[in-house]
């Protein structure tokens, strides 16, 4: 055998026996898995976690918008029909309550209190001298066979008459009298005038009766109305005097503080929702009315409920439900969610405390379904 032979051999030797030794370890593994598999079958089910029923506190916070509301507000009409005369405030005068905001003009009133004026000082004049000769003939009548009682009558009913007709004179010129007063239009609560919407010279009246628009439209800013509709879910953690905090996007970077002042106390029949005010102390007019915010709530509920993490909760087609191991079997429990914080939700159901719950609940786990070995851990 020559030397390129004599290696040629070699090398095929040395393949053919690594190649035996590949298929030595390879065997020797299959064999370990099957080894550990066997093992796996004999040890059961993997091993699952329950945790025991507690009651806890879950406090906390939903956002929800808000809107930013004038404290007051009103529309200001003319009560008479009438002219402008003069606007004494534009849009953004502060304005103090009782201040003269304008003054109009209405001719026929001038006329029309002369005459009530007129007709009052005539009716006093009838009623006086109806007086006098009752009073007269009731001294006469003292004197036997000198005024007969019918005169008498009849001059009493003349008075009473006479005196209905003033008093009627009377409350017609204090009528024309108080319209003429209301031709000045005053603030009737201390604000800002944020509209207007006539000039000197234009016609004016009651709403729908002279000028569709209102006058002016005066707001209350020192103070504000913040008012949210609360879903019906969260109606029960809400109570009065919480402190909400909010923000705005005029002022991003800022958090304002609230006080729940009031609540309807009952659902509106069409967003089922509960309407609830905050009011806000605006002194410094940073916040203005009819912006909106972004308000957070916080919900304290009155009592200690269930309290499991949100794993333990299984939403299948059927419904939501823990599984509640009873005597090492699962048993399907239907329960309603409250709320749900940081991987934790209150459920509400037929559950005691000190129950154990699989702390992953998932359909694989089937009702009745042999447990195993559980791992009881901390809720």
């Amino acid at each position: 055998m020559n030397k390129a032979n004599a290696h040629h051999h070699w090398t095929r030797w040395n393949v053919l026996l690594m190649s035996f030794v590949v298929i030595i370890i390879s065997a020797c593994h299959s064999s370990g898995n099957d080894g550990e598999e066997k093992v796996q079958e004999e040890s059961g089910r993997p091993l699952r976690q329950a945790f025991r029923l507690e009651k806890g506190d879950l406090n906390t916070s939903f956002r929800i918008p808000g809107e930013l509301m004038a404290f007051q507000q009103v529309d200001i009409y003319a009560k008479v029909n009438s002219f402008v005369k003069k606007l004494y405030v534009d849009v953004g005068s502060e304005v103090q309550q009782g201040q003269l905001l304008a003054t109009m003009e209405a001719p026929e009133l001038n006329s029309q209190l002369a005459g009530a004026e007129s007709r009052l000082k005539s009716q006093e004049a009838v009623y006086l001298a109806s007086k006098a000769t009752y009073e007269r003939l009731l001294e006469t009548s003292k004197t036997p066979g000198t005024i007969s009682q019918n005169d008498l009558d009849i001059a009493l009913s003349k008075q009473k008459s006479d005196f209905a007709q003033f008093n009627a004179a009377e409350a017609s010129y204090r009528e024309i009298k108080d319209n003429m007063g209301y031709l000045e239009i005053r603030a009737p609560f201390s604000g800002i005038i944020s509209a207007r919407n006539v000039s000197s010279g234009a016609y004016v009246g009651p709403s729908g009766k002279g000028s569709d628009l209102p006058i002016f439209t005066l707001q209350q800013q020192n103070k504000l109305r913040l008012v949210v509709t609360v879903p019906e879910v969260y109606t029960s953690y809400l109570h009065r005097d919480a402190e909400v905090s909010f923000r705005v996007k005029a002022k991003p970077n800022q958090v304002f503080k609230a006080q729940v002042s009031r609540m309807a106390g009952a659902l509106d029949s069409r967003l089922r929702s509960q309407r609830v005010e905050m009011d806000v102390d605006n002194q410094s007019k940073v916040l203005l009315p009819g912006m909106i915010a972004e308000v957070d709530i916080p919900l304290k509920g009155a009592e200690r409920n269930f309290v499991v993490p949100s794993t333990a909760v299984l939403n299948s087609t059927q419904g939501l439900f823990v599984v509640k191991v009873v005597n090492n079997k699962a048993v399907w429990v239907p329960i309603s969610l409250g709320r749900s914080a940081d991987g934790k939700s209150e459920v509400f159901g037929e559950l005691q405390e000190n129950d154990h719950l699989l702390s992953v609940a998932t359909e694989e786990v089937r009702n009745d379904d042999d447990l195993g070995q559980l791992e009881i851990v901390g809720n």
